[in-house]
């Protein structure tokens, strides 16, 4: 179902524009765990400004290097690379035999890590470029970083020559600094921590069988175990983990519990009703719950925000204000996701016929829980401009196995940027906020 709704901003001289129509959608998701890694390999030419030691100059020039990552992980995991650097631009002056160690200085994910090869003999031709041999060794995929692609970049890349017992060493600075990626790793959207994600089914009597499945776990065994009011009943089982860490376990519930894990993980672990069998009639009571809208509002659209007044001076001038927060309201009652995101209007005065192409409007975007009973958390989008072309201001992620949804407020604070010269008038800009 669609749903419009309109938001103006207006500014003396320059204005900004305010929320706009609002587009009602469904969408579907689900979060899991990345399948077994397969290595990707990828060849980067890279501009380098390698610094050599004296008598030998230093040179400026393209290195491909060619760099061999997973192309999946999980956020903490310590994960196997191999670099081939490729052929140097330094082109040494004398023939000559060294001991050489390679320190590959790369940001994984902007975090600074060392990949250092082996001492390994090497046997160089005056006037012939240096090719040093590829190498491997392990880097760390950075906490915090499910559900995103994490780049590497190279920062240096510094070589130290062992010549019968002194160390001469040659350093290649990209440049820019640090280089473009030359290999990236996506990683999984689940946390790294164990979790129990399912039961079937998730209630029974004494006697019933319950499959508990789980996410994170290291390959090989797992057991389970049923709870009541966190203290273990008795009531335990056994299982597996395969590569990707997905376990299932199976147990049979015995006694009174609340709760079923499969043992390593983290809190919360899953629900577990418990049916008394009481003797005498059975009066079954259903009860059904029908899923409620998706929704940005307020349904009548916000009011104009006044960015001001700015006098022309002949220079680029910029104003701040703020955007009215929007209610986001998800009572679908499911495991969706959504997005909210913004496109504009170009700024104009349609009575006289004046227009401003050249002004910009930016947003750093802000979202908050505004119902405690929520299930779900928001994320604000990056701060950035506001075009034509939608741009991701808020967000919350699929559930998965869990239940999503709530009530939150969106909006954030803006920012005009405004050319040195423009007619003097008030101009308008809608801003839509649509939300998928």
């Amino acid at each position: 179902m669609d749903t419009t709704k309109r938001r103006g901003v207006t500014s003396r001289r320059r204005m900004l524009a305010g929320a706009g129509a609002l587009t009602l959608a469904l969408t579907s998701g689900v979060a899991g765990l990345a399948g077994t890694a397969q290595a990707a390999t990828k060849t980067t030419p890279v501009f380098v400004k390698c610094v050599a030691p004296a008598p030998q100059p230093g040179a400026d020039g393209s290195q491909n290097f060619t760099v061999t990552l997973p192309d999946g992980a999980k956020a903490g995991e310590t994960v196997p690379i191999e670099i081939d650097p490729g052929e140097t631009p330094v082109v040494p002056m004398f023939t000559i035999d060294t001991v050489n160690t390679i320190k590959a200085k790369l940001l994984v994910g902007g975090v600074a890590q060392t990949v250092t090869s082996p001492a390994t003999p090497s046997h160089q031709e005056a006037g012939k470029k240096a090719d040093p041999p590829k190498f491997s060794g392990t880097v760390k995929i950075p906490d915090g970083t499910e559900g995103t692609t994490v780049d590497v970049t190279i920062d240096q890349v510094v070589t130290d020559a062992d010549l019968a017992g002194t160390v001469y060493t040659t350093t290649c600075t990209p440049d820019p600094r640090p280089s473009q990626p030359v290999g990236s790793v996506a990683v999984a959207a689940l946390p790294k921590d164990p979790v129990t994600t399912r039961l079937t089914p998730n209630s029974g009597k004494a006697g019933t069988s319950v499959v508990a499945t789980g996410a994170n776990f290291p390959a090989g065994a797992v057991t389970c175990s049923a709870l009541l009011a966190g203290t273990p009943t008795g009531d335990a089982g056994t299982g597996t983990a395969d590569a990707t860490g997905a376990a299932s376990c199976t147990l049979t519930v015995t006694k009174k519990a609340d709760e079923i894990r499969i043992d390593g993980s983290v809190t919360p672990y899953k629900a577990f009703v418990y049916v008394e069998d009481v003797p005498g009639v059975k009066n079954p009571v259903d009860v059904e719950v029908l899923p409620g809208p998706l929704g940005i509002g307020p349904q009548g659209g916000n009011p104009a925000v006044d960015f001001g007044k700015v006098t022309i001076n002949g220079k680029p001038q910029s104003v701040t204000g703020q955007f009215t927060a929007m209610t986001v309201q998800d009572f679908r009652g499911g495991t969706l996701g959504w997005d909210v995101t913004a496109t504009r209007t170009p700024f104009l005065n349609e009575a006289t016929g004046h227009s401003m192409p050249k002004a910009q409007i930016g947003i750093q975007p802000s979202c908050k829980v505004t119902n405690p009973d929520s299930p779900s958390t928001c994320t604000a989008g990056a701060p950035g401009a506001i075009t034509d072309t939608p741009m991701k201001v808020a967000s919350q992620a699929a559930g998965g196995d869990q239940l999503t949804g709530g009530e939150f407020e969106v909006g954030g604070a803006g920012l005009i940027q405004l050319p040195a010269f423009a007619f003097a008038d008030t101009y308008r800009s809608v801003v839509t906020f649509s939300i998928a």
